[in-house]
């Protein structure tokens, strides 16, 4: 039996120094990251015993006998040859066709999909295209989904009035949160900064900060008897 205590073949990836863009940068990584758990089903074509991992037991494999990893366990296989990945429901063209068409109808709501769709495709159009069907339809169809989802968030943003202190999005991916949260935190805290100045204060530093008297009423001289 195959034993491991980490993930073969995925590391954290390393925070990139800098400004802005390198914050972007480390965040979309960290969004990939994260998506990498997301199970999914292979189908292996070679006998292998179970793998005892921290995350959890994975196996054992046979031929021709599916069974469901981790996405960053699947790749690792497949990058090996000793699987074939087979694509989530959705990732079909007739359920992606079915999306977008309600995507575009619906300008104000956003159609359910997986949390990590857009990480989770992008690792099968880098690591398993060959076992994904009519996989330049597919891309299309994901593209047109993003664009269409990512133009209802800079549209549903325009309309944030001077009043508003909560946005409620439903059904919005990893990415797409991730690529809106900035944003939106710094829009929010200027709208109720300027509407409730006197709520939001700079709060001194604890080093500097005085200890205030407490008043506690008047006080008894102590008189020896």
């Amino acid at each position: 039996m195959m034993s491991t205590s980490s993930k073969e073949m995925k590391t954290r990836p390393q925070q990139p120094h800098g400004r802005r863009a390198g914050r972007r940068r480390w965040r979309l990584r960290l969004v990939e990251f994260l998506a990498e758990d997301e199970m999914i089903e292979i189908v292996p074509n070679i006998r292998m015993e179970a793998l005892n991992m921290i995350c959890g037991d994975y196996g054992p494999f046979f031929p021709q006998i599916a069974t469901r990893v981790p996405l960053w366990l699947a790749v690792a296989l497949r990058k090996r040859g000793k699987c074939t990945i087979r694509s989530p429901e959705w990732m079909s063209v007739e359920r992606l066709t079915q999306v977008l068409e309600s995507e575009r109808e619906s300008p104000r709501e956003f159609q359910p999909l997986p949390f990590h769709y857009i990480e989770i495709s992008r690792l099968l159009f880098d690591h398993a295209h060959d076992d994904i069907q009519n996989i330049y339809m597919v891309r299309s169809l994901i593209e047109d989904i993003r664009d269409v989802r990512f133009h209802k968030v800079e549209t549903g943003l325009e309309t944030i009035a001077g009043r508003t202190h909560a946005v409620k999005l439903k059904n919005l991916s990893a990415m797409e949160v991730n690529i809106v949260r900035p944003f939106m935190v710094r829009a929010l805290q200027a709208f109720y900064k300027h509407d409730s100045p006197q709520v939001i204060q700079q709060s001194e530093p604890m080093g500097t900060r005085r200890p205030q008297a407490v008043d506690r009423g008047p006080r008894r001289d102590l008189r020896p008897r």
